[in-house]
């Protein structure tokens, strides 16, 4: 027996159906209403295990009877959420996962207080642009403990649905602050800033960074902003071998932060 809080919506012009497309549809709209959508089963379970229940779970009529699915539904009911069941022909306009099972959660979007300063090991993106490069950097500082990612104003929105889709959950261990004030940022900074160029003489492997540090990343074609590089502890390189004029800059955040981990475990 299905609990209260389930409700049917059939119609395209119901208002909340409208809301929801919308939200797929728009980072802006997500920005203006400071809600979000979660797509799919991997975020919505990672959603329920890391920060409890969404503001409403919606779910096509096909997917109720999916197992995976249905027990997340129940723990949506158990946990007293709004649960919202469509046709599938109108959650279909608002998946963007192809062959993916439909459940969606709507969810506010976190916006913590942000610090004066750095005092945890942290990420600073200066206008990094690529919806994949931006998840790719959240998952890989997620996996390696790290716990606070600031964003410039001309980096990729944190929550589109591109970015969620490559960070995998990582969003929910992270605290993310949007439109941050990265010069203000380093200047208060309690810790060392290390700004990755391919144009440094500092090797990445001769920092210490078995101490918390703020890793400091830039555009994917111009890099990091010379006013901010200018203004951090070290400039660091990541020495390679080859022909290939520089990493992408998803890859290279990704052997910082292991880097660092590997360093403080030994």
């Amino acid at each position: 027996v299905r609990g209260r809080r389930m409700q049917q919506v059939a119609s395209r012009d119901h208002p909340f159906y409208e809301e929801l497309k919308a939200l797929a549809a728009s980072s802006q709209a997500r920005r203006k209403a400071g809600r979000t959508l979660l797509d799919g089963v991997h975020l919505c379970q990672s959603w329920l295990d890391l920060r409890g229940a969404p503001g409403h779970c919606v779910v096509s009529d096909g997917a109720l009877h999916h197992p995976e699915v249905a027990g997340i539904v129940a723990r949506c009911e158990s946990l007293r959420a709004h649960v919202t069941v469509l046709p599938d022909a109108l959650f279909g306009a608002l998946s963007q996962v192809e062959h993916g099972v439909h459940l969606l959660f709507l969810v506010d979007t976190p916006s913590p207080v942000q610090p004066h300063s750095l005092t945890v090991s942290s990420v600073l993106l200066d206008g990094v642009q690529d919806p994949g490069n931006v998840g790719s950097i959240l998952r890989s500082a997620g996996a390696a403990g790290i716990t606070q990612v600031f964003c410039s104003a001309g980096t990729a929105f944190c929550w589109s649905p591109k970015v969620l889709r490559a960070a995998m959950g990582a969003h929910f261990v992270l605290e993310i602050f949007e439109n941050a004030d990265l010069g203000a940022l380093i200047d208060n900074s309690k810790l060392p800033v290390l700004a990755m160029s391919g144009y440094a003489k500092q090797k990445l492997y001769e920092v210490d960074l078995t101490g918390p540090v703020a890793w400091l990343l830039g555009h994917e074609g111009q890099g990091v902003a010379i006013e901010l590089m200018e203004r951090a502890t070290h400039q660091v390189v990541i020495p390679h071998a080859g022909q290939v004029e520089s990493l992408n800059v998803a890859a290279a955040a990704a052997i910082c932060f292991f880097e660092q981990l590997r360093q403080r475990a030994a």
